[in-house]
């Protein structure tokens, strides 16, 4: 009988692990990009604690229960892509949930494209991921030109109308990518340009710019770069006296650190989001926008902000294309994300040939009270403008 017994229970334990779904994700937990590494794996968490409590992902006849291997990148392009080789190779994951960070995607898509694998990714916006010819990645973050065109487009909108901006970026894919965003969008609508220039990649002091600023005192100005270099920006406008009637940052305004990191300084600040929590879509798995935000902040005590949505929207899309392709063949995956149109708590997914999103629009959130409040291209506040002076 006890034989009896210990085979039943080694034959359960072998039917149990082979209905585990491995997922890899080589993610920035240290380094420059920690705090939306940190945002992004929470995105990720919470699919997969949901997805699991619901029985796991359907594949066929066959149920998968999710497990998600996490590897630190360290804010570093070149680890990125040396931990996401060793996803596919030694830990033998075909799937690849993408980490934070243009450059990063970038490193990694080279690998998942030589070994035939396939990652979803909600981290990187820069448009040059998508002009390689990869096959095998899909982004649900909208290009990186489209956070500087919505800033200019919001800006444009509000009187008194301004006339002129000044644009720095930091110098990376996505940064300068987003810069030429607004600077396309700026001579379309007629603004003048009094500055476009980079800041080196980490850069702690940008006196220099500033002075400049300072000197073509622009109505508007637009800073694209990550989320320290949206604060060091605030901090040295304040700094140098600057008063622009509008100031617009990539990344920064969105996430929780921001407001803590500068306190009333963060007041009246713009920030193009991929998405919003004041969105009303249905969705296969939380029921809703409304039901996303009320688990998220079950499961961390905090509403979701763009980054957290945008990975656990890569992962849901991931997973859809599992059920609708009944298939593990990383081939038939592929085919099931190209054919997508789905409505989820994020908007409606949907890709092109590249690989990008094509079905979702951004937004525009400002700072108010403490909290980003979305403001364009619907208003759940409206905008404060001109921005006051500095106290």
């Amino acid at each position: 009988m006890n034989g009896i017994l210990l085979g039943i229970f080694l034959f359960a334990v072998t039917v149990w692990a082979s209905d585990v779904l491995k997922l890899g994700a080589a993610v920035s937990f240290s380094g420059k990009y920690a705090k939306e590494g940190q945002l992004l794996k929470k995105g990720y968490e919470l699919w997969k604690e949901r997805v699991n409590s619901l029985g796991g992902i359907k594949v066929g006849n066959k149920r998968y229960r999710v497990e998600i291997i996490y590897y630190d990148d360290q804010s570093d392009p070149k680890t990125t892509a040396k931990l996401i080789e060793k996803l596919i190779t030694q830990d033998k994951v075909r799937f690849i949930l993408g980490p934070y960070g243009s450059a990063q995607v970038f490193a990694g898509a080279g690998v998942v494209e030589k070994y035939d694998a396939l990652m979803v990714q909600g981290g990187g916006a820069s448009s040059k991921i998508y002009k390689q010819g990869y096959r095998h990645i899909f982004g649900v973050f909208n290009i990186a030109p489209d956070y500087g065109k919505n800033l200019i487009d919001l800006a444009v909108s509000l009187k008194p109308a301004p006339k002129s901006v000044a644009i720095i970026y930091e110098k990376d894919i996505f940064s300068e990518d987003a810069a030429r965003g607004a600077l396309k969008r700026a001579k379309e609508k007629g603004l003048k340009v009094v500055l476009f220039e980079s800041y080196p990649k980490g850069a702690q002091d940008l006196s220099s710019l500033m002075l400049k600023i300072r000197m073509k005192k622009p109505d508007i100005v637009i800073g694209a770069g990550h989320f320290k270099d949206s604060v060091l920006v605030v901090k040295q406008l304040k700094q140098f006296k600057i008063n622009p009637k509008f100031v617009g940052l990539t990344v920064g305004p969105p996430v929780p650190a921001f407001v803590k990191a500068l306190g009333k300084d963060a007041e009246y600040i713009f920030g193009p989001v991929q998405w919003s929590k004041e969105l009303n879509f249905k969705d296969p798995i939380f029921g809703s926008t409304e039901g996303y935000v009320k688990e998220f902040r079950k499961m961390f005590g905090h509403d979701p902000e763009y980054h957290s949505a945008g990975g656990t929207a890569a992962a849901m899309a991931l997973q859809l294309a599992l059920e609708k392709a009944e298939s593990l063949e990383v081939k038939k995956v592929r085919e099931a994300l190209l054919s997508m149109k789905a409505e989820t708590f994020y908007g409606v997914i949907g890709f092109d040939s590249t690989g990008k999103i094509v079905t979702k629009k951004m937004a525009v959130v400002q700072i108010q009270g403490g909290k980003p409040v979305t403001v364009f291209p619907f208003e759940s506040r409206k905008p404060v403008y001109p921005k006051p002076e500095w106290k």
